[in-house]
């Protein structure tokens, strides 16, 4: 039998907002309707949030899902791993945030992702005809998606016919299509090709007003990993990079109507020029989507129902009867101050409490 857990007397988050005190039941794995509890969690003056969603994280090993799952991020979408007995292992680890991935991205012969050690060389991509073969390798290896990075122009990155072939390919399998942008140039190449999310923001100059508008209209979406962006442009000041450019283009996509999920680059690979905790680093990214304009109701929305939306995640991201029951219960109102997201009080993952 099933174990079933009541919440009593808690405030629940809607995406919208909160819910007067109720009772949340969770019988085995998804929540439900009601039920007689096995366990009963005093919920008073307690709020309840989906699990949280990192739409942009690093997977290295089980200990990343861990710190993922001790911070209340019950799903990260992976933006790279290899090879694919690795990702399959990591995929199907219990107790632990659970994880979609893109397995390998597809990038150009001459920027930092293929010169990394152990970059697999049927990654990098150069042409049109490549790109159909790596999407249909991708597909075989059952990506939840196809991440691409997109670099200001060869010889560093791909042209833009192989990018507009990749988004083209992965379309053909209804796969969505994720670019890793950092540079107004490299923003251009993605909303050309018609990519269906970009990762990061510029940290060379703000957005142009042409691009953002070009970016609403086609109904992209952003994660901007804000945290990324202002520990990169803290170690690499000497290159003009500057943390202001990607917080004010957040501020512009923000006004423009762009939809903002919350992703970190979270990632504990050696050699990186930042590396961002898996999980605690969540809650700062909510803190500075905040200060880059956005109300904290805004910005939990882009932290479990957006992403959840956006990426197909059609189990997951609300608490309502029949959704997987991943939720964080906390003890202060991180609709009326966001840092309320750190007073974390119990996590459960698919209706198992995170020890």
């Amino acid at each position: 039998m099933a174990t079933t857990t009541a919440i009593d007397d808690v405030r629940v988050f809607t995406g919208d907002g909160l819910t007067p005190p109720r009772r949340v039941y969770i019988e085995g794995e998804e929540f439900t309707v009601d039920g007689i509890p096995d366990v009963v969690v005093d919920g008073a003056g307690k709020f309840l949030l989906p699990g949280l969603i990192d739409s942009h994280m690093h997977t290295l090993g089980r200990d990343d899902l861990a710190n993922l799952a001790q911070s209340g991020v019950t799903t990260g979408l992976d933006m790279a791993a290899w090879p694919l007995p690795f990702v399959t292992e990591m995929r199907a680890q219990a107790g632990v945030a659970q994880i979609r991935s893109a397995t390998t991205p597809a990038v150009g012969p001459g920027g930092n992702h293929a010169k990394m050690p152990g970059f697999p060389a049927d990654a990098i991509v150069t042409s049109p005809q490549e790109a159909y073969a790596f999407v249909e390798r991708r597909v075989a290896d059952g990506a939840d998606y196809i991440k691409i990075v997109t670099e200001a122009a060869p010889p560093e990155g791909m042209d833009q016919a192989t990018v507009n072939t990749i988004v083209e390919a992965a379309h053909e399998h209804d796969l969505l299509v994720v670019a890793h942008s950092i540079t107004t140039g490299a923003f251009r190449i993605a909303v050309e090709a018609g990519v269906d999310v970009s990762t990061h923001a510029p940290l060379d100059a703000v957005l142009d007003d042409e691009t953002v508008a070009r970016m609403r209209d086609a109904g992209m979406s952003s994660s901007p990993t804000l945290t990324m962006m202002k520990g990169i442009a803290g170690v690499r000041t000497a290159a003009g990079l500057r943390y202001e450019y990607a917080r004010d283009t957040v501020t512009k996509f923000h006004e423009a109507g762009i939809r903002l999920l919350v992703g970190t680059d979270a990632n504990s690979a050696p050699g990186v020029p930042f590396a961002p905790r898996h999980g605690m680093s969540f809650h700062d990214e909510l803190e500075l989507m905040v200060e880059a304009g956005l109300t904290p109701v805004e910005a939990l929305r882009g932290a479990t129902t957006l992403t959840a939306r956006t990426f197909g995640l059609d189990d997951r991201g609300a608490i309502e009867p029949g959704r997987r029951a991943d939720l964080v219960l906390v003890g202060a109102d991180p609709t009326a101050d966001i840092t309320a997201t750190r007073t974390i009080e119990g996590v459960w993952i698919a209706g198992e409490r995170v020890r």
